[in-house]
């Protein structure tokens, strides 16, 4: 099983967005969904969105790793399905930045993560 499996990250169909349908393991005590699940998508999402626009600029295949990631948290809900959508900010041979917006129910934006990628 990979990661994005365990946490129940599915693709929408497009390559830079996925989601989490939000179930009881995914919540802290307080029936919030846990900050770790809204930014375990993000990394997820935007490491592959790194990927992918390094590949396609340089023409070449890598893994890139993230080394920063910064998260701000601003809002949250409990139950209902999350959604991610990264696109990139820059891409670069060395240094790719990305950002990933999280929203849950009615588009509110629950949380906005940027990564840095190696």
């Amino acid at each position: 099983m990979t990661f994005n499996e365990h946490i129940g990250m599915t693709s929408t169909g497009n390559p830079h967005e996925a989601k989490i349908d939000i179930e009881d393991h995914h919540k802290n005590p307080t029936g919030n969904i846990n900050g770790g699940v809204i930014i375990s998508l993000a990394d997820n999402l935007s490491t592959g969105c790194a990927g992918h626009h390094w590949g396609e600029k340089f023409k070449d295949q890598g893994f890139m790793v993230g080394v920063d990631l910064h998260a701000a948290m601003l809002s949250n809900q409990q139950g209902g399905t999350i959604i991610a959508r990264s696109k990139p900010i820059r891409v670069g041979k060395r240094v790719t930045v990305i950002r990933t917006i999280v929203t849950g129910t009615d588009e509110q934006v629950l949380a906005e993560i940027t990564t840095t990628h190696i």
